[in-house]
């Protein structure tokens, strides 16, 4: 079959697809590509300069839901064109209009850049035809002001330079227009060119600065996307509710694969099950007949893996191949936080790990430490919760577990969680990927019973399974610092299930002083004694907590309780909606992002809400909280 035979089938090819709404996604003619995720009003194009190099450029389309790649050599131009002109002959009917964007950079290579590309301003040169200037006006502002906001980096401050030129011919200099003026406006289509100096790029030796062309990409990405919505708007039938929705929602395979493999490293660990002592109780025993002056030996879980052969397969994973802006950030935090606790493992029981936990959870802030000393103050210390209505043991609470989880279950068939006890956790309760575990010593107030089973299985299980329900595993393992997000709800569903008591928040605000000890270099011994005689916590409870903070070598993440509350408090008060929180693990800085990937329909709603967000009271309870934003009314209020 001949050349022209060949073009004409996947040309026609192309467009029987578009006509049906169905997604395209072919290789064209040395290393091109069409990806067209549904029918759209645009078409994003990059063709590669034929006589010079013009490594990153291509990458800058990539991330939109309906782009071209293609060779700029003379031989492929017609048939190069000849597709362009059935994409818009098809979807331009279909909105009444088509917007055509190419982007490129100059054939100096922008060499007027400055040497060092992390402090380089991107420069931009808009351009379109003079007798389109009135009619996509709109267009070309909204671009403007969004090429505006373009960075090299995220350091600098400088905004973007932008000019707008009126031209006749819109194409690379060595390149003649894809579609002839004329041509363009009989098929109702409208051509913007846009110029980019390349400051992604050493104008010397022309290697990449990678860091400088994801941060330009991601940029540029939601810049365009901007101004499609704009010429949308203004200019089509077509109707899109946020400038987000005209983003990818086809997840290819590149994107599966990368999750896939991110979660094959994250499931074979569990990092807080490995970094709690298995010998709590002998622990204990042994600080308490030494009179507690001297630091106990804790004992953990022999490693499951061996860090760093789990570290070659993190960094096997080929991020570089996510053509999504949006998910290819997901996924490095993602590996970021990996390597991290992959690193802090090997450094168990060492002086090391504390830094790794630094990284991973930060430190405390003056603000906090200051709320939590208040709550202390505030509260005074009692030697025990009220058991006026009995305490519940290990096997009680799990029989009370299985019975939320049935309630969850008929809400959700495939809310299949699981309750184990355990004699070698300590007291209290903590969830493993989809099952709770449950120490064998633990025995709580009965009156806490429905602020447990909020905390663990209302938002640590239901999180973890509404995750699974997503496209994408790492809504179920958690995002990146997923962890202040997650605490946060959790006590906060302790609240709004209609306990949440003085002693408790007392706790809470006692792993924040703890966490400080333990920062400024403070022994296991000292801040067992803050504890204890400072701010009168009985002996058991002041060595639980030492212990929570001080295990591994020093883990700060106790601290996130009380500071994911108080974040939580004023996104609420702020009219933050609770429902995307619910998605899956994420954390307060990746709402944004849920919300961008709900619009793109990446992401569906959260399958399963908790039982307390279907209750009068809890309704009722988290209008209060919308009002106040106040973490000591969730205590006082209650009393009332």
């Amino acid at each position: 079959m001949d050349r022209n035979a060949v073009t004409e089938s996947l040309i026609r090819n192309v467009c029987d697809r578009l006509a049906g709404n169905k997604r395209v996604r072919r290789q064209l003619p040395a290393k091109g590509r069409i990806h067209i995720d549904r029918q759209l009003p645009f078409l994003c194009v990059y063709r590669r300069p034929a006589a010079r190099d013009d490594a990153g450029t291509e990458r800058l389309v990539t991330g939109q839901a309906s782009y071209l790649t293609a060779s700029g050599m003379k031989k492929h131009r017609r048939d190069l064109s000849l597709l362009v002109e059935g994409v818009v002959r098809t979807l331009s009917p279909e909105f009444g209009a088509f917007l055509l964007v190419e982007l490129w950079t100059p054939s100096g290579d922008g060499s007027d850049a400055p040497a060092n590309g992390l402090q380089a301003t991107p420069g931009f040169r808009i351009m379109v035809h003079p007798r389109e200037a009135q009619r996509l006006g709109d267009t070309i502002e909204r671009l403007r002001k969004a090429l505006g906001s373009v960075k090299a980096s995220k350091r600098v401050k400088v905004p973007a330079r932008v000019e707008v030129q009126y031209k006749t011919r819109i194409s690379p200099s060595s390149l003649a227009p894809l579609i002839p003026f004329t041509q363009a406006g009989a098929l109702g289509c409208s051509v913007i060119g846009v110029e980019i100096d390349p400051v992604f790029r050493d104008p010397e030796s022309g290697g990449l600065f990678p860091l400088v062309l994801q941060e330009m990409r991601r940029r540029m990405t939601r810049a365009l996307q901007q101004a499609f919505f704009e010429f949308a708007r203004s200019s089509t039938t077509h109707r899109p509710r946020h400038y987000q929705a005209l983003g990818r929602r086809a997840v290819v395979k590149a994107v599966f694969e990368v999750d896939r493999r991110l979660a094959d490293v994250a499931n074979t660990f569990d990092f807080l099950l490995q970094v709690t002592p298995i010998n709590f109780k002998t622990a204990w025993s042994e600080f308490k007949r030494r009179g507690f002056e001297r630091t106990p030996v804790f004992r953990y879980r022999p490693l499951p893996v061996d860090p760093d052969l789990m570290k070659r397969k993190l960094y096997e994973t080929p991020i570089e191949r996510v053509e999504d802006p949006t998910l290819a950030a997901l996924f490095r935090e993602k590996r970021r936080e990996l390597d991290r606790q992959l690193t802090m493992l090997a450094d168990r029981n060492t002086p090391d790990f504390l830094y790794g936990s630094l990284q991973l959870f930060g430190r405390i802030e003056e603000g906090l430490l200051g709320l939590a000393k208040d709550i202390l103050d505030r509260f005074a210390p009692r030697t025990r919760e009220s058991g006026k209505n009995g305490f519940l043991t290990a096997e009680a609470i799990a029989e009370y577990a299985r019975a939320e989880i049935e309630f969850y279950r008929k809400e959700y068939a495939d809310f299949s969680a699981t309750v184990q006890v355990r004699d070698d956790i300590s007291s209290g309760l903590m969830v493993s990927f989809g099952t709770l575990l449950i120490g064998q010593g633990t025995r709580l107030p009965a009156f806490r019973r429905e602020a447990i089973l909020n905390h663990e299985i209302g938002t640590h299980l239901l999180t973890y399974f509404n995750g699974c329900a997503q496209p994408l595993q790492l809504l179920c393992l958690g995002l990146a610092d997923y962890q202040e997000l997650q605490e946060g709800l959790a006590v906060l569903a302790e609240y709004l299930g209609g306990v949440l008591s003085p002693t408790r928040l007392r706790v809470l605000a006692a792993r924040v002083i703890a966490a400080e000890s333990l920062i400024q270099g403070a022994s296991f011994v000292e801040t067992f004694r803050v504890l204890s005689r400072t701010y009168g916590f009985e002996r058991s409870s002041a060595f639980g907590i030492t212990m929570r903070v001080h295990r591994g070598g020093g883990l700060t993440k106790d601290g996130v309780y009380l500071r994911g509350l108080v974040a939580l408090l004023d996104y609420l008060k702020g009219g933050g909606d609770l429902e995307p929180l619910l998605i899956g693990k994420i954390s307060a800085d990746h709402v944004p992002v849920v919300e961008e990937l709900r619009l793109r329909r990446v992401l569906s709603p959260a399958r399963v809400v908790p039982r307390y967000m279907q209750t009068e009271r809890g309704k009722e309870r988290l209008a209060r909280v919308r009002e106040t934003a106040d973490v000591f009314a969730l205590v006082e209020r209650r009393s009332k």
